[in-house]
Formats: C-alpha cells, structure tokens, sequence
C-alpha cells in the first residue's frame, strides 16, 4: 500500500532507502492498525461535490449542539459564557489570519495585541514573563517538564495521583524521548491532598521539578501549596504550578507562592468548545534569565525605532524555525494567537472584579450541585472531602446503576451528565461533574430531579 507513496519507487532505490536508514519502509507505519493499511479497495464510484456535501451533510445532521443540551460535562474542556464583543472584535480583517507576525513593520496591530495578552497573563498569575501561547493546557505540561530538566540538568519529574489521561499520555510523549522519569505522588484518600511525607521520600538529588493542580483535576482545592514550594526549592528543583484562570479570582495567583512555572488552560478565557479546540496553552515564569532562555514559544516585546517610536517585535524565539534545531527549545506554531487575542479581550472586559464576581458565582454553585446532588439516596458526592471549584466528583457506588447508564438516561433528558472516571479504577462508579456561571440553580434542581428518577431515590 505504501510504494505509491515513495517517489522514484524502484527495488533498487528501495533497497538503498532501508539500507541507509536501518529499517524497513513498512516500519514506519506499524503504529498505524491494520484495517488502516489494508489494500482492500472499497471505494465505489465517484461522487459529484453535489452528491458529497448532501453526504457529509447527512452525517453532520446526527450531532447535536451542545447548547440544546443542560451540560454538566467538563474535565479538560469547558463551557463558559464568551461576550458578544469578543467575537465583534476578533473578527475584524485585521485579526483574520493567526500566523506569526514575522514582519513588524506590517503587523503591529497583533503584535500589540499578543504583548496586552502576555502583560494580562502575568498580571492574572502574577508572574514576571508569560510566552504568547502554547497549543493547550497538555503540551503546556510538556514543555515545563521539559524546562525544569534543562534548567536544572536533572531528570526526574513529580505528578500528582489524579491528573488527566490525557494530560499524562502527551507529558510522556514530550519526555520519554529525552529520558525525563516521571514519578507520581500520592493523594490522601479522603480529602484529596498531597501527602507530604511521601513528597519527600520521593524528591531525590535528581528531581528536576514537582508539578500540581490548583484547583485539581477533580476539582478539589490544595491547601499546601507554600509547603510543597518550600520542599522542591529546598531539594534545588522548580515549582510548577497548573492552573484554571478563572479560579484566580478567588484564589491566591502561584506567583504568592513562590511558583517558578506556571501553566494553565486558555480555552476558558473567551474561547468556545469547538468540538474539542483548538485549545490555548498558558505559559508563563519568573524573570529569571536562565529561566527565560529556556522559556518555549515566542515573547513578543516593546522597543523604540530609530525615530524614537513606540514599536513591537518578536524578541524570543527559540523554536527550531528559527534558530539551530540543537538549541531549539520547541517548535510551537502560529495557529494559537488568534485564541490568545480572545483571551486579552475577555480578560480586558472582565477586569480584575469581573474575575472575582465570576469566580463567586461559580464556586457558590458548585457547592449548590454538591448540596443538592448529596440529597439523593445512593449518592456519594463528592468523593474528596476538601472544598471544590467548578468541578466535583459523584460516586454511584451504592445504587444499583453505572455512571454509563446513568448518563445514557440523562441523555434522553438533553441533560450531559458528568465524565465517567475510569482511569481510576479505585474511585469505583464516580462521575466528575461540572458548573459553570452558565448554569443556574433550577440547572441544578433539574439534574437532581432526573438522577432522582433514574436512581428510584426519594
């Protein structure tokens, strides 16, 4: 299947390829499955643009958006009001493209623009120097990982228990290549928390640095978060800190807490759901120069032209584009200004009391879900005893039905119910649920009423 796809494709220039390579053409595809590489040829007679839009039109038909649906869905990906100038703004001609302002003499407007993004960020997590984006939240993990272990030359790397799959499988992709050990360290149980003990005896003279989620991936909040700061730094590792934006309103900012990275996801900040991205990376550190040297992505900055001129201009950029590939940093692309340039317009609308206000609204609605859903009979929520924001886990375990059941009846309810938990086997039947300020109370009572019926509770 694969010859069409090697130009010049004789034995002999195929012989030659694997020789000087070391390996066989067809190697480099095993990692696809086999009904991928199959040379059966199923395809049928053409198809005019006609007849393919009416059959892609078709399959599209079968999904629904989710704002016809109550969602109470979350767990890397949320749903959140996105004002109308937003959209009215970033939409002018001149923000239409998001490729890198390479030009400053041409590009301004954006370069301004990414450098408000890059002052909010640090302003928001009050830190000394924020990149002008990463793809997500994921990739963000990734690239600190990789940046503790250049600044410090060790190669140990700490995680919590409870932390995304997702985030995990892309934290491998980025470090197992170069030998960084990822480790993980234990949460207590019963409320959540890193337990310290086990912090220490994991920290070795090669622990490059400890990362944390605040509020957690499970929604919980960290109370230890100054005494996990001390312990890395004593063990002459970097603190990195992940982080829900919005969260800052009511929580300390890491930068009160001595963090040396920090990371987050953007999305939240006037982005939509978009059927999953794209997404924006946060990234930002302290004004360290060894720090900022080792910093991935691109740093727009402010300067003065020979006429004495306000102007902008990229002044780091360490992606393998344009400099040395040995020296690059990473190769971080262009697609996330634009999304980047949202999130400077929503964090200038909302200010630094609409982040406060929204976090309010957010948290007292989490604790009305976590109320109201504790109620029922059979229901167990949430699982973590410690204070939560936004998100909260709900285990099932004393009912007679499964988080898929469970969500599968809701869904005839155009209710989403909450993201079954299945990459931690101890939890049993639990569910992470999710509020935002776009739900509102009788949201809320509407959910309980259904999971009441579903269950057979009282």
């Amino acid at each position: 299947m694969f010859d069409k796809y090697i130009p010049n494709n004789s034995q002999e220039i195929r012989n030659q390829l694997e020789k000087t390579i070391g390996i066989g053409v067809e190697d480099f595809f095993c990692d696809l499955p086999k009904v991928t590489s199959s040379n059966t040829n199923t395809s049928k007679k053409s198809l005019s643009e006609l007849e393919v839009r009416r059959k892609v039109e078709k399959i599209l038909a079968k999904n629904r958006p989710v704002k016809e649906f109550s969602s109470f869905l979350g767990g890397g990906i949320w749903s959140h009001y996105v004002p109308a100038v937003v959209d009215a703004i970033v939409s002018r001609g001149e923000f239409l493209t998001s490729y890198t302002p390479y030009q400053p003499e041409i590009s301004q407007g954006i370069l301004q623009a990414l450098f408000e993004y890059q002052s909010m960020i640090c302003e928001l997590l009050n830190m000394d120097v924020s990149n002008s984006s990463m793809y997500d939240w994921a990739s963000s993990l990734g690239e600190a990982a990789r940046m503790t272990a250049r600044v410090t030359q060790k190669n140990e790397f700490i995680i919590p228990h409870y932390i995304s799959q997702d985030k995990k499988l892309v934290l491998k992709a980025y470090t197992e290549s170069i030998g960084i050990k990822i480790i993980e360290v234990n949460q207590d149980p019963q409320t959540g928390q890193i337990v310290l003990e086990d912090l220490k005896n994991k920290i070795s003279k090669n622990t490059a640095g400890v990362y944390i989620e605040n509020p957690s991936y499970l929604g919980f909040i960290l109370d230890s978060s100054d005494a996990i700061s001390q312990i890395i730094h004593d063990a002459k590792g970097l603190f990195v800190v992940g982080v829900d934006p919005l969260s800052i309103g009511i929580l300390k900012p890491p930068g009160d807490f001595d963090a040396d990275i920090v990371i987050g996801e953007g999305q939240v900040l006037g982005n939509y759901l978009n059927c999953g991205g794209p997404l924006l990376g946060l990234f930002a550190c302290k004004s360290v120069d060894q720090f900022i040297r080792q910093m991935p992505g691109r740093i727009v900055g402010i300067t003065t032209t020979q006429n004495g001129e306000t102007a902008f201009c990229l002044i780091l950029q360490t992606r393998e584009q344009h400099i040395r590939r040995q020296r690059a940093t990473s190769n971080i692309c262009s697609n996330e200004a634009l999304c980047a340039l949202r999130s400077a317009v929503y964090i200038s609308l909302l200010g630094p009391n609409g982040f406060r206000e929204t976090g309010e609204d957010i948290l007292f609605k989490t604790q009305y879900a976590i109320k109201k859903l504790s109620e029922i009979e059979g229901v167990r929520t949430p699982v973590f005893k410690f204070p939560h924001f936004k998100e909260f886990t709900v285990n099932f375990d004393y009912t007679t039905k499964t988080v898929h059941e469970i969500n599968s009846e809701l869904l005839k309810k155009d209710v989403m119910g909450g993201k079954f938990l299945s990459e931690f086997p101890e939890l049993g039947q639990t569910a992470l649920y999710c509020v935002t300020e776009l739900h509102n109370l009788n949201d809320i009572d509407l959910l309980t009423v259904n999971l009441e019926n579903i269950l057979g509770a009282k």
